[in-house]
């Protein structure tokens, strides 16, 4: 059985990456797509394990060589997932679990229309942007512009498959959970399985 790709957007500050996490720990056979940046690593982040950080000169080179299934500038810095990567991992039955923007959720849905889109919402805008000023990594500059991003990615939410609300975390961990799973029981994919262990005529 091929595996599947969830691709999950939202607003920063929404809780993405923290539910990507709890996901990856708890449900089984779901492989977590790294992508590519052309930024510095922030903090304790990893080369290989949070992003694979290039130069800005190497991911042109990608993109001129097609190597990205989806690719956007998001702030003055490059973001993008390589091709070869997810169909490596999908022709080994792996479940994929995507952190793209709206543009990119676009760009993966053209390509693998079988694709499943989840869009996470906060709970207000208000909520959102105390988030984003209680973590403290944004200057208010900073917060203002991704405040703005936000208004603008959210409009997008309505040709999502699914929308998760994140004001409680446990509740919007398990609503994703859920979705994977229902996705995992639909006919398509259990007709392998089906046949190679019931003999139908």
């Amino acid at each position: 059985m091929t595996g599947q790709i969830f691709v999950f957007s939202a607003p920063s500050g929404t809780g993405k990456s923290t539910i990507a996490e709890a996901l990856m720990e708890r449900v089984e056979a779901l492989a977590y797509s790294i992508s590519h940046t052309s930024r510095r690593p922030r903090g304790s982040e990893q080369d290989g394990v949070d992003y694979h950080f290039v130069t800005r000169s190497t991911f042109k080179e990608m993109i001129e060589q097609n190597a990205f299934l989806e690719w956007a500038e998001v702030y003055g810095h490059l973001y993008g997932t390589s091709l070869a990567a997810i169909n490596a991992q999908i022709s080994a039955g792996f479940d994929i679990l995507m952190d793209v923007d709206v543009q990119g959720g676009r760009n993966v849905k053209k390509q693998f229309p079988e694709s499943v889109l989840i869009f996470l919402l906060p709970p207000s805008l208000e909520t959102l942007e105390d988030r984003l000023t209680t973590r403290g990594i944004d200057d208010p500059s900073v917060i203002k512009k991704r405040m703005a991003q936000a208004s603008k990615e959210i409009k997008s939410c309505s040709w999502y498959d699914y929308i998760i609300i994140n004001d409680d975390l446990e509740k919007a961990i398990y609503e994703a959970q859920c979705v994977i799973m229902s996705e995992r029981c639909r006919r398509v994919r259990r007709m392998d399985w089906i046949s190679t262990h019931f003999k139908t005529s």
